[in-house]
């Protein structure tokens, strides 16, 4: 699909999106793209939800997870019993250079705002990339959520990032809305949820939500809270 194309597809249907409960949200894109529909996960705090909403409709569907290799350690166990439990069809991509080349090379980019977009470019947009052309995706679902930070708080249902269409089924749910959704699922939290992290990432850019702080600034030393999968700038590309 070219550029325009999703462009055009993306103009007819947010409207009605915007209205449509999540689970029909899902839905649409299943019907619309097909085989062509992935979903992504960064198995953080709320991930079980998406997980869950997602693969209730579409069992099969490719999960794509960077793992950028600095992940929590918990992350991992984390990841590993949800993959078991719903039987995700996971696809792990990491970056093309460790992390200790990185660090041997580049030092710890992550350290001020230059590096960090570099960081990010290296272990997360670059596989991400590279998972949307090897899987032939065409549109992406995602679990975005507007009261997340002010960088969301205008996002819409679906909207166009080159030739990738990105849909956001849970984009405008609550904290109640997840914990509602988490009970009555039987699904779990992030192990690090217990220890005051309300949003998880890689180790090293990573706060726990103290007095006084928003949840975005629990992220990247409060330097910002994208990471450059869902920016149009920044080197983000999602090329077909």
């Amino acid at each position: 699909m070219s550029q325009i194309e999703t462009a055009k597809t993306v103009a007819r249907s947010e409207l009605d999106l915007e209205i449509a409960s999540a689970t029909e949200r899902v839905r649409w894109a299943y019907q619309t793209y097909g085989d062509q529909l992935v979903m992504s996960t960064s198995f953080g705090v709320q991930s079980a939800v998406m997980l869950h909403l997602v693969t209730t409709q579409i069992p099969n569907i490719p999960v794509i997870f960077v793992d950028t290799g600095y992940l929590f350690p918990a992350t991992y166990t984390f990841a590993d019993k949800l993959s078991q439990r719903l039987n995700l069809n996971l696809k792990t991509y990491v970056p093309q250079q460790t992390a200790a080349q990185q660090e041997a090379l580049y030092g710890k980019l992550w350290e001020d705002v230059d590096g960090l977009d570099r960081y990010n470019r290296t272990n997360k947009v670059e596989p991400m990339n590279r998972a949307v052309k090897e899987l032939n995706a065409h549109a992406w679902l995602s679990g975005l959520r507007r009261t997340q930070s002010s960088s969301r708080s205008e996002r819409p249902v679906v909207e166009a990032q080159n030739k990738m269409t990105k849909i956001y089924p849970i984009i405008d749910w609550s904290d109640r809305d997840i914990y509602t959704y988490l009970m009555a699922n039987d699904l779990p939290y992030h192990p690090l949820w217990d220890q005051g992290f309300v949003s998880v990432g890689d180790w090293h850019s990573t706060k726990k939500l103290g007095e006084g702080m928003t949840e975005e600034e629990t992220r990247f030393g409060g330097y910002k809270r994208e990471c450059g999968l869902h920016e149009v700038t920044g080197g983000s590309d999602f090329q077909i």
